[in-house]
């Protein structure tokens, strides 16, 4: 397994156009939800994922840093590809997008949208909900935070 953390000005084309195909693999088809997913942010943001010996982007999460005034960081398009859910990857995957948000803002809570069903999931790590239960592009999502 080899983990990347990556500038939008760091990644080549070869590696963005892989990163927005597994995105839309999973947020557009697998979820049947046509929106846009390059909605502009991705500049902005740091771009961390896995790729296996046999597989590119198995793993992938946008990270924002609390900057310029923001009051806290944000992870999102948080997935693991189909073949290697339920391994431990997105766990790990996980715990990396929070250790860089510590690292980078460690005085900084964390927050993502979580889909409901994974509400458990981010729990397990410390998030708790701030927000009710939304309709994002017709999923359920909930609002989370993880405190310093």
């Amino acid at each position: 397994m080899n983990w990347q953390l990556k500038t939008f000005a760091a990644l080549n084309t070869n590696e963005l156009y892989t990163l927005l195909q597994r995105r839309e693999q999973v947020f557009v088809v697998e979820q049947a939800c046509p929106y846009l997913d390059a909605d502009g942010a991705d500049t902005q943001a740091l771009h961390l994922w896995a790729d296996s010996d046999h597989e590119a982007v198995i793993a992938y999460a946008r990270i924002f840093l609390g900057q310029g005034g923001d009051a806290y960081s944000r992870i999102g398009r948080v997935l693991t590809v189909q073949s290697v859910r339920r391994t431990g990857i997105g766990r790990e995957l996980m715990q990396r997008a929070i250790d860089i948000c510590r690292e980078y803002t460690p005085e900084l809570p964390i927050r993502l949208g979580a889909q409901v069903y994974l509400r458990a999931f981010y729990e397990s790590f410390g998030f708790v909900a701030i927000s009710a239960e939304y309709l994002e592009d017709d999923i359920p999502h909930i609002d989370m935070e993880l405190r310093p």
